[in-house]
């Protein structure tokens, strides 16, 4: 099981034809492969650029598998808690927002697909975040 982070997504609803794209169609033949947080529905709708589009792009991913914390108060600490791991060990990690999706894919026990260097940044200080992209 995956959980898909934006970047693909944007790439997938832009029609490029790149390695992650395709490996996210693939994906997408069965239905309760791939999910995503609250956080990525929130960044894919905004980034429509009318109305219609929000409508659509409503309606597809409000119907998609959402994960998130068991216990929201925790997950948020332990999302608190990756990126001062990553500030303590000298990693950059630019959106408190990528430690959140990492986080929950953690807890969710999901593969992250992304194509984010913030996650393979993330996945260098924590282990137990398991995450496949196509970056070189």
């Amino acid at each position: 099981m995956y959980l898909v982070d934006t970047s693909v997504w944007l790439d997938y609803l832009r029609g490029r034809d790149r390695p992650h794209v395709g490996f996210l169609r693939e994906l997408l033949s069965n239905p309760v492969a791939v999910g995503i947080t609250h956080l990525i529905y929130m960044e894919i709708l905004q980034g429509a650029r009318d109305a219609a589009s929000f409508e659509r792009l409503q309606s597809y991913f409000g119907g998609q598998r959402f994960h998130s914390f068991e216990d929201m108060a925790a997950g948020h600490a332990s999302t608190a808690r990756i990126y001062l791991d990553c500030r303590e060990r000298g990693v950059a990690v630019r959106s408190a927002g990528d430690c959140l999706i990492a986080q929950c894919a953690i807890e969710s026990g999901l593969t992250l697909l992304h194509h984010d260097r913030d996650f393979q940044r993330i996945a260098s200080v924590v282990p137990t975040l398991n995450e496949r992209s196509f970056l070189r």
